[in-house]
């Protein structure tokens, strides 16, 4: 039975459909992969969801040796440090989208960086092309990539949003022509901005979420800002900001069913002193890494003012807060008990299970009335790890379990499965475990040793990142 006031979600077409069965497929990025014998040169592996979901039908591997990629495998490339799996034109077929930051561009320099596009098809990739290069040296185009219509424009287009060095820009689809407009840019700290696409301000179209920050003097920033395309100025303009919160990972979802995106911010915490009090919620639910949301609200200019903050320390949330869990590191969305609501499925890689550290876990927080956390404050919640029985294998320190993390339908049937991604199994070569409809029940692991990939013994971190929807 539905709980009072939801209604049932109607099952999603997938956009993560790469050869156009109807089922959803998983990209998984690989940039620490060798590729004809150059270390790091990195790829893509492509995995074929159907009847029997994900793992169970055999994958594609994408590299810039594939007759369709653009460019040419070589040492430090990291291809697929980044991916978006995605229908970017609205032809029912996703596109790949592969960030390669270490690539060195002509006339451009050094780890210049780029995005390239891989087409989908039902006979393997089709054509490729670069998206865009970095300007300078080191500018490292495609730490982190993100897709959505952010223009509302009738022809389907996504916007392309790439991450680099210090910098954000935007592939701008307008008519037949397009532009590259920069987003901001400010000091990052080296890391790659997290980005994250939804409606947060409640007018129909995609807005743009980015999180960033430093440490350290004198330049400390930190923040979370939302974007939104301006038609007057042809560029995206700020609307929204909360300032000194360090934001691991972005996800957005209605958690609270009322029509309107939230967002959440995983293993938020507080970076330097700003005189802004508790950008994350109470200092108490930040211990061990907290998720920390901002709900969405009618387009009245309220976003975010109704917020939430939870750690393990939350009551109905397993475990107990730790310095170091990470919890909140990874996160996806997805209704998994199709109740109207999505839930919110976090990671938290640096999770000890019993005495083997960082072996991590992964929690499926489910969304009510209220959002994650019901009247009382406590929350409803299930938790996986390579012990919980019914998951195959055996939890090891560094594992890294839920490091990365996608929803998907996988399968023939109408609720969404979960992946989590563990980088640090096999001494690094790295898994993935499938978790049918969000349960241990029928779950399996894949790997590329079980994915007939070709692997060395050097420590690949397969299951980093992840994506699907």
């Amino acid at each position: 039975m539905l709980p009072p006031g939801a209604a049932a979600a109607a099952p999603r077409t997938p956009t993560s459909d790469f050869n156009g069965d109807g089922y959803a497929d998983l990209a998984v990025g690989v940039p620490d992969g060798t590729v004809g014998g150059k270390a790091k040169a990195g790829y893509v592996n492509v995995v074929w969801g159907g009847p029997r979901s994900v793992g169970a039908h055999g994958s594609i591997r994408v590299t810039q040796a594939t007759p369709e990629v653009p460019g040419t495998p070589e040492a430090g490339d990291r291809f697929g440090a980044s991916v978006e799996l995605t229908d970017l034109n609205g032809d029912g077929i996703a596109e790949l989208l592969a960030g390669v930051p270490g690539e060195d561009v002509t006339d451009r320099g050094t780890d210049a960086g780029m995005v390239v596009v891989v087409g989908g098809s039902r006979n393997g990739p089709g054509p490729g092309s670069t998206v865009l290069t970095g300007p300078s040296p080191a500018a490292a185009y495609g730490k982190s990539v993100a897709a959505a219509d952010l223009t509302g424009t009738a022809d389907k287009n996504k916007e392309i949003v790439i991450g680099g060095t210090d910098k954000v820009v935007a592939r701008v689809i307008q008519g037949e022509d397009s532009m590259v407009t920069t987003v901001l840019a400010a000091p990052m700290g080296g890391r790659a901005p997290v980005l994250a696409v939804g409606d947060f301000d409640s007018d129909g179209v995609a807005d743009l979420a980015v999180a960033y920050w430093t440490a350290g003097n004198p330049h400390t920033q930190s923040h979370v800002r939302l974007w939104k395309w301006d038609p007057d100025q042809s560029a995206m303009a700020n609307f929204w900001n909360t300032d000194n919160a360090g934001v691991t990972a972005l996800a957005a979802g209605d958690f609270d069913g009322d029509g309107h995106d939230d967002l959440a911010l995983g293993e938020c915490r507080e970076i330097a002193d700003e005189n802004i009090d508790d950008p994350c919620g109470p200092e108490e639910r930040a211990e061990g890494g907290g998720i920390h949301l901002h709900y969405g609200a009618p387009a009245d200019g309220s976003f975010g003012s109704r917020a939430q903050t939870l750690n393990q320390d939350t009551p109905g949330v397993a475990g107990d807060a730790e310095d170091g869990d990470r919890f909140g590191a990874a996160l996806a969305v997805a209704d998994i008990n199709r109740d109207g609501r999505d839930d919110l499925v976090a990671g938290a890689p640096g999770e000890a299970i019993g005495s083997k550290t960082k072996a991590g876990a992964a929690w499926l927080l489910y969304g009510g009335a209220k959002g994650l956390l019901d009247a009382g404050g406590a929350a409803r919640s299930a938790t996986w790890n390579q012990d919980t029985p019914g998951v195959p294998g055996v939890a090891e320190a560094g594992d890294s379990f839920g490091a990365a993390l996608a929803t998907g339908r996988y399968n023939a049937g109408g609720v969404p499965d979960v992946t989590a991604g563990s980088p640090g199994e096999n001494a690094s070569l790295g898994a993935a475990w499938l978790l049918p409809n969000g349960s241990a029940r029928g779950s399996a692991a894949f790997s590329p040793r079980t994915l007939d990939l070709p692997y060395l013994s050097t420590a690949h971190k397969y299951g980093k990142p992840l994506s699907s929807r």
